[in-house]
């Protein structure tokens, strides 16, 4: 294979995956790091991607780039489901318990999932009956999640306020911080914009990272909601480390590095 065709290949991987890793290229075209390194200078000079610790990124995408959750919840909606659906596997059982979602589209979808689930022909049965503590207590600071859930059966919603951020409709702020590290959710189903071996959980901006760090350090358990296009990303503001996580659960089987990086940290993977 020539150079420049091998080159188009390793372009047309980083924007359809938004990242490659040097050693997995190597495998890939049975070539040396040193090669795919400097195919991808080659590539970097021609502006269609950009080189990283480790690999290269599409060349659009920054530690400051943030999509509108407008945005994001048309993209990848297959993986977005299938990750969704085996975070229901991880709901708390018991007749007190209580979760967090996190904003994002992912965990959005999964609190579709609950919306419908709960709207079924047998949801709520006897719901009239029941005291409060037998509902999920679903704690969110998420606009659009919160509207899915504030009147489903079986279901006690708890919003958080603060300044909702337009970008995310998410509430953000320190009112916000104060009141998730005073709550001590069982689970914090949690989104990102990357998870990376030595830089943890990253998302854009400080304030939506303070949230997402008192959820952190608030849950007993925390389940990160990544699709494959969250791995082996950089963003801005690290939230979380690897250590931190319980488990995280994906669509695709996470880079050798990132992988062991995982397993290290004693993170369970669940590839949907």
């Amino acid at each position: 294979m020539f150079a420049e065709e091998r080159q188009q290949q390793i372009a047309g991987l980083v924007a359809a995956s938004g990242r490659a890793s040097v050693t997995d290229l190597a495998e890939r075209f049975r070539i040396t790091t040193e090669t795919v390194r400097r195919d991808l200078a080659a590539l970097e000079a021609a502006g269609t991607v950009r080189r990283v610790h480790g690999g290269a990124v599409s060349a659009d995408r920054f530690s400051t780039t943030e999509e509108s959750i407008l945005e994001r919840t048309v993209q990848r909606q297959s993986q977005k489901l299938r990750i969704a659906e085996a975070a229901l596997a991880f709901l708390p059982q018991g007749p007190s318990s209580s979760i967090v979602l996190d904003a994002g589209s992912t965990t959005e979808v999964l609190a579709d999932i609950l919306a419908r689930r709960s709207a079924g022909p047998s949801a709520g049965k006897g719901a009239a009956n029941e005291p409060d503590n037998q509902e999920l207590v679903v704690i969110t600071h998420a606009v659009p999640i919160a509207a899915k859930l504030a009147s489903t059966k079986g279901i006690a919603l708890q919003l958080l306020g603060g300044r909702v951020r337009g970008l995310t409709q998410a509430a953000v702020g320190q009112s916000t911080v104060d009141a998730a590290c005073r709550l001590r959710p069982d689970i914090a189903f949690v989104g990102t914009n990357g998870i990376h071996a030595s830089f943890g959980l990253s998302t854009p901006d400080p304030e939506e990272a303070a949230v997402k760090a008192a959820f952190v350090h608030s849950a007993r358990r925390i389940v990160v909601l990544a699709d494959s296009s969250k791995l082996d990303a950089e963003t801005l503001v690290q939230f979380a480390s690897l250590k931190d996580l319980d488990t995280v659960i994906t669509d695709s089987k996470p880079s050798r590095e990132l992988a062991a990086a995982l397993a290290d940290a004693g993170v369970e993977v669940v590839v949907a």
